[in-house]
């Protein structure tokens, strides 16, 4: 069985992998390097650590994730927006029982 699909048809050397894989590696070590090696204030380090993890997210998505690849976006848009949910949920939900447990100890 044939399949005319574009997305099974390689095309050589996944460059868009490498690089993405590069970029990561390159904001890594940026955020790895601003927590470990400057005098900055934790408000600021926690910003621009969030920033390049915003950054992360975006490359994961459209480099490895291949979210501007489908025929079918139908279902992409509301599975992002839950995994966002679910990403704050636990964030949130993790920062309130920290905060009850200090409150309580």
């Amino acid at each position: 069985m044939e399949s005319n699909h574009k997305f099974h048809a390689e095309t050589g050397f996944p460059w868009k992998h490498v690089w993405g894989l590069v970029i990561s590696l390159v904001l890594t070590a940026i955020a790895f390097w601003l927590a470990l090696a400057t005098n900055q204030p934790p408000a600021v380090v926690i910003t621009i650590i969030v920033v390049l993890g915003v950054g992360q997210l975006v490359v994961q998505l459209f480099m490895f994730m291949h979210f501007t690849e489908s025929d079918d976006r139908a279902w992409q848009v509301p599975a992002i927006l839950f995994a966002i949910f679910v990403a704050f949920t636990v964030v949130a939900g993790s920062v309130w029982i920290m905060a009850f447990k200090s409150l309580v100890a």
